[in-house]
């Protein structure tokens, strides 16, 4: 591992760290909400992926290890998501990096385009994203985070601890559940109501990209329904769609294996392009 120094426009800190082969063909994975760049520790420790590519990941504003301000002026605009992902490019000199967005990542990856456009990115894997606002979109288990924005910590680590539960159709072993509650449980709860209550995103975005793109997720995901890969998709000009049956909101984790050999093989076509 080695750490990234990041500093934002508007004045964070942001943990950053690359993995992998330094010449390799560039991936930047993103987290989704709540959760840190540990989430991708099964694409971090794979030996494969590692040999092959260089693998940036980074810790969003208000999570994991980087700065957490409970000013909610530094969450809303998206000018501040987008500058903060264009740092951690710059500050770890990506050339044309894809981009690999979970959850609420989809949504960072959105504000960059509309700022910054596709032009500096090989390509895009959305992994179960929120690529549009709209809670039809959206599943039933979404209903937990409503206790994760609480002040009280007992209905925090509960609320925390159902939604977490409700990331996989295959529960993780008891000690990575451990590890994913505990860096969940250092998002203040005013950063939590913070990212969520951005303006709404229209998914305007989508057709105009010029890139490869790859659309996974799963289809007993809970937390953002299989409906939005397929609106990511029919959006997304030759957009490749890969649904993992029986995979909740995490395939990523949940089926490493499968999710590590096409991220390698849509990395290295990517790459190719342009």
């Amino acid at each position: 591992m080695r750490p990234i120094a990041v500093q934002t426009p508007d004045g964070l800190a942001i943990a950053a760290a690359e993995w992998g082969n330094p010449s390799g063909a560039e991936i930047v994975f993103i987290h989704g909400f709540s959760q840190c760049s540990l989430s991708w520790m099964r694409q971090i420790d794979d030996g494969d992926l590692g040999r092959e590519f260089r693998m940036i990941a980074y810790d969003l504003r208000g999570h994991g290890a980087s700065d957490k301000p409970l000013d909610k002026d530094k969450f809303s605009p998206e000018r501040a998501w987008a500058d903060e992902l264009a740092a951690v490019m710059a500050a770890a000199e990506l050339k044309r990096p894809v981009l690999v967005g979970w959850s609420y990542g989809g949504r960072v990856i959105s504000d960059y385009l509309r700022l910054y456009g596709g032009a500096r990115l090989a390509g895009i894997n959305f992994v179960a994203a929120v690529t549009k606002s709209g809670g039809e979109l959206l599943g039933p288990d979404m209903k937990n985070v409503s206790g994760m924005l609480s002040d009280d910590l007992a209905t925090s680590i509960a609320a925390v601890r159902a939604f977490l539960r409700a990331c996989f159709a295959t529960p993780p072993s008891p000690e990575a559940f451990e590890t994913m509650v505990a860096f969940n449980m250092v998002i203040p709860p005013k950063v939590r109501a913070a990212v969520l209550d951005r303006p709404r995103n229209p998914g305007d975005v989508l057709p105009n990209l010029a890139l490869p793109v790859l659309v996974t997720h799963g289809t007993h995901d809970r937390i953002v329904l299989p409906a939005m890969a397929q609106f990511t998709a029919s959006a997304v000009p030759n957009a490749k769609l890969s649904l993992y049956d029986g995979i909740g909101h995490s395939p990523f984790f949940e089926d490493a294996a499968r999710f590590n050999r096409e991220l390698a093989d849509f990395v290295r076509r990517a790459s190719r392009v342009g």
